[in-house]
């Protein structure tokens, strides 16, 4: 399980430390893509394996689920750590999540995220104003 909050850089070749914490979790190989918000989602391989059989049972000739699966998809990279625990972050997904020195990478649940500092800042900023009345509306998902 992927929990808590880790100040990171990424270098110039796009090379980041994935926090000590994750990297028992994470194995290798995994998977990294584009996610929402404009962070990075990595994925552990059996839970990108779980996740790809529940997204091609979507109906193709739906456009929404054509469009998410090709973003998704389109946008994914199979990686591995170096000897010092950091991973290569492709040049498409650092500029999708506009990394750039500065990252925060997050825990969330089976998934690890990475964002810019600037947009996660903003994100939290914004989310905290609202989270009680996210929260309210959970009520639907029964939590």
């Amino acid at each position: 399980m992927f929990l808590g909050e880790f100040r990171h850089s990424i270098d110039e070749k796009g090379r980041m430390i994935v926090p000590a914490k994750f990297r028992e979790h994470l194995g290798t190989p995994f998977v990294i893509t584009r996610g929402l918000d404009r962070c990075l989602f990595v994925y552990p391989k059996a839970e990108w394996d779980k996740l790809e059989n529940q997204l091609k049972d979507l109906p193709f000739t739906k456009k929404d689920a054509r469009a998410f699966t090709r973003f998704f998809f389109s946008g994914a990279s199979e990686c591995d750590l170096d000897k010092q625990g950091r991973m290569n972050v492709p040049t498409p997904l650092r500029d999708y999540a506009q990394l750039e020195k500065e990252c925060v990478v997050i825990g969330v649940s089976n998934r690890m995220e990475v964002w810019s500092k600037a947009l996660w800042e903003d994100y939290v900023s914004e989310s905290e104003e609202s989270f009680a009345d996210i929260a309210e509306n959970l009520v639907d998902f029964d939590l």
